[in-house]
């Protein structure tokens, strides 16, 4: 007989084998989830691996905009410039071409917010330079007046009053402004000023007014003036036109600013990789032309403060996938060193020029050092398929050239990220050349080609004035909305109600600001 209780072990048994069983059942099912993820993470790295490539054909078009364009006309209710203005602003604009532009923008601007009458910038014919060209050498005077009637008034100087039947020159008085000066100071101090004395002189001029300023029409303002108003001379224009369908005569164009000069590597503090001789001319002009400061050259070429050797530009480019036939224009003065170093970048980019190998008029030079030199290469940069600059930092003439090809139409650009680039480079010199070509592109992936971006500090303003001085047509943000095709046509129906009838100009530069 079977013993009372027999089955009841054996059911247990049963049982226990059969959680084991579901038991070993699920960790199979998590191995297998567990081996599939690891695979996908394993083809995903590999896709992402293959996906490192950039489409350097697209590169030759614009950005894409996602359907934002251009337009520095006013919005918002913008009154023209009261008939009665408060004295007289004259400004002496200082550095280069490209700092003068900018100081340019900011004197009309500080005009509309003084409701001051503007006389004609100076700019200063400095040691670097040896140009006294002038405002009226370099830009189209007419047409920057024109252009600006409905934001401020312009005269070429001061113009004599008469007094107790004698005839009297107002003698502007002379203030040194703040450096990035807020709005405040201009209606407080130099106000002030201007109405005790008549007039006022801002000197010096350059990053003497905040670009971060949190009215949109005031931004604006400085774009018409950066784009529409600075027309440079037709005879500038024209030689930078020959210049550039001579290049585009066998296809596309690539220009790069290559900012290897003396200057900036004394700035930047970047030595150790030039001779004992050249190591002492760079540190003898550091000492004479910038404040002392303690530079270890590894440290600032690890956070990107090294201007890009000639040599770095062309391994850059080679990467991206642009081989020796790719046409460049060489935007730069005199680079430091010689040819040694720009003989690695030849001989991977031999089709190179700069503007005295394509000026066929010789006028460029009898002014290689001067503001037409400078003024050609910008419009040259400026009409090129590709921009890039290879030290954009305290660089003015970069700087402003981003900012006008964004304008422009979303130009693409390609801007290294030196930070990022800097350790693929020093394992290069230190014999590690495996997967550096992929290094050099993921890095390049992730900087922008030209398209609308979120300004962030320190870019500038003059570097991207994206969106103030951008709109689209359908937009889902009212501020962000295109203004009407009218808009020139109200603001002279503004003027003529006012009585302001004395400036006579069409409204073409404007409308190109609406329309563009």
């Amino acid at each position: 007989m079977r013993r009372p209780g027999y089955r009841q072990p054996l059911k247990q048994q049963l049982g226990g084998v059969k959680a084991m069983f579901i038991r070993l059942s699920v960790a199979v099912i998590v191995v297998v989830i567990c081996m599939f993820l690891l695979m996908s993470a394993m083809s995903s790295s590999n896709s992402n691996s293959s996906s490192a490539e950039i489409n350097t054909e697209a590169l030759w078009g614009t950005a894409a905009s996602d359907g934002w364009r251009a337009s520095s006309a006013p919005r918002s209710d913008w009154p023209p410039p009261a008939s009665e203005s408060n004295g007289y602003l004259r400004v002496r604009c200082n550095g280069g071409l490209n700092q003068q532009r900018s100081a340019i923008c900011n004197a009309v601007l500080a005009a509309r917010i003084m409701n001051a009458t503007l006389v004609l910038p100076e700019l200063d014919a400095n040691s670097f330079w040896h140009d006294d060209s002038g405002f009226q050498g370099i830009y189209d005077v007419e047409n920057f007046i024109k252009t600006l009637k409905y934001d401020v008034r312009i005269v070429e100087s001061i113009p004599e009053i008469r007094k107790n039947g004698k005839v009297k020159k107002i003698k502007a008085k002379q203030i040194r402004p703040p450096r990035d000066a807020p709005i405040s100071w201009y209606t407080t101090e130099a106000l002030k000023t201007m109405k005790e004395h008549g007039a006022i002189y801002l000197t010096p001029f350059s990053h003497r007014l905040a670009e971060e300023i949190d009215y949109p029409e005031y931004q604006r303002l400085r774009c018409r003036v950066n784009y529409h108003a600075l027309r440079f001379k037709p005879h500038i224009i024209e030689l930078s036109q020959s210049i550039v369908t001579k290049l585009r005569s066998q296809g596309h164009f690539m220009t790069i600013h290559l900012r290897f000069e003396m200057d900036m590597l004394a700035f930047a503090g970047c030595f150790d990789i030039f001779s004992p001789e050249e190591q002492k001319i760079l540190k003898k002009y550091r000492q004479e032309n910038f404040a002392e400061k303690r530079l270890v050259y590894d440290e600032r070429r690890a956070i990107g403060k090294c201007p890009l050797t000639p040599e770095e530009v062309g391994l850059i480019l080679r990467a991206m996938g642009f081989d020796n036939s790719t046409r460049i224009y060489l935007a730069a003065g005199e680079l430091f060193g010689g040819e040694r170093f720009m003989k690695p970048f030849r001989s991977m980019f031999p089709r190179l020029e700069n503007h005295s190998t394509v000026d066929t008029t010789g006028e460029l030079g009898k002014n290689t050092m001067g503001l037409l030199g400078s003024a050609v290469d910008y419009m040259v940069c400026l009409l090129s398929d590709i921009f890039m600059p290879t030290y954009d930092g305290p660089s003015n003439f970069a700087n402003n050239l981003l900012g006008h090809r964004l304008y422009y139409g979303f130009r693409t650009t390609i801007r290294p990220d030196r930070k990022a680039l800097a350790p693929i480079f020093v394992d290069r010199e230190k014999g590690h050349t495996a997967g550096f070509d992929e290094a050099v592109r993921r890095a390049m992936l992730k900087t922008n080609f030209g398209g609308p971006h979120k300004r962030i500090s320190p870019e500038s303003f003059y570097t991207n004035s994206w969106p103030e001085c951008f709109c689209k047509k359908s937009a889902v943000n009212p501020a962000d909305k295109c203004p009407p095709h009218d808009v020139v046509e109200r603001l002279n129906s503004q003027m003529e109600s006012e009585g302001i009838s004395d400036f006579e100009a069409s409204g073409s530069n404007l409308t190109s600001a609406v329309d563009k």
